[in-house]
């Protein structure tokens, strides 16, 4: 009796177990699942966890990777807007964004044929893109004209245009320029055009310079003249005070011409006396004749 409970135990637990397996399945964090119906997909899961289906052939299971995949494109030759060949490559990443379309498009629901597909996406809408820029927006001695960001973004849009147009359930999360070079036989070409343009730039600098340059000294003459007719008409206005207050002394001096000759004298001795001197002098020589009207005990002088 215990061997047919024991047999009888183990049967109902691999019973339990094979009918887990049938009606039930795991998705794991890093896929999403589409659940087919009679072949046909009616059902898309992206939640991690256990659910529940009914076994084959009813229903059927096609796991897919949601994460993101990259990949880098082949470095070929491409013609720019100035027919220039071009060296170059981009590299991406895409995503499985709706699983239920991505599905019946490739065979198996194989990402290598979806990444295959995308390749030939990519390729056309960069030769497209690069074909409306001219090499100089890739190679510039000025970094300022160098249209990265803009070429990258007008790639992706139209890549990502055309997958939305046949629906392939597949979204490109980035896109980058990986390399770019340039064949032989022009790289001496770009080499001379870039050195024209240095020369250009540096042409240019110098005018502009110069022009500066003229503009300042111009401004530097203006000032100087200015100040200049300013000091002149400076000095005319104090000559002409000068010469008005000398008028109206001469006038006092023609009125009084001994006040003139005494006002001569005492500016004399100031000057003599400034100095700090031993003076030996003639009384009756002007003008030391004026100490003779001094009183004796006064001039410090004996007779």
């Amino acid at each position: 009796m215990k061997k047919n409970a024991l047999t009888i135990a183990i049967a109902g637990l691999l019973l339990v177990i094979f009918a887990l397996l049938l009606f039930t399945f795991q998705v794991r964090q890093s896929e999403v699942v589409v659940v087919s119906t009679f072949n046909k997909p009616t059902d898309t899961i992206t939640n991690a966890g256990l659910f529940v289906k009914w076994p084959w052939p009813v229903q059927s299971l096609n796991r897919f990777d949601q994460r993101v995949q990259t990949f880098e494109d082949k470095f070929s030759e491409i013609p720019t807007g100035d027919k220039t060949m071009l060296l170059m490559s981009v590299y991406l990443g895409w995503k499985i964004s709706d699983a239920k379309e991505f599905l019946p498009k490739f065979p198996g629901g194989s990402a290598l044929a979806a990444q295959r597909q995308l390749e030939e996406i990519v390729r056309s809408a960069k030769s497209a893109v690069v074909g409306k820029h001219d090499l100089s927006d890739f190679v510039n001695s000025d970094a300022a004209q160098i249209k990265f960001n803009e070429i990258e973004k007008d790639i992706l849009d139209a890549a990502q245009t055309e997958l939305a147009k046949h629906n392939y359930g597949i979204s490109i999360e980035f896109l980058g320029i990986k390399k770019l070079g340039l064949p032989e036989s022009v790289t001496q070409s770009v080499f001379e055009r870039m050195k024209a343009e240095r020369t250009k730039y540096i042409t240019e600098a110098q005018s502009q310079g110069e022009r500066e340059a003229s503009q300042i000294k111009s401004s530097a003459e203006r000032t100087a003249a200015d100040l200049i007719n300013n000091a002149q008409a400076a000095a005319k206005r104090i000559e002409g005070e000068g010469n008005a207050e000398a008028a109206k002394t001469l006038a006092v001096f023609q009125q009084n011409p001994e006040l003139a000759i005494f006002q001569l004298q005492l500016e004399a001795l100031k000057t003599s006396l400034n100095q700090k001197s031993t003076l030996i002098f003639d009384e009756r020589t002007p003008p030391f004749d004026l100490f003779k009207s001094l009183p004796a005990s006064n001039s410090g002088f004996g007779k």
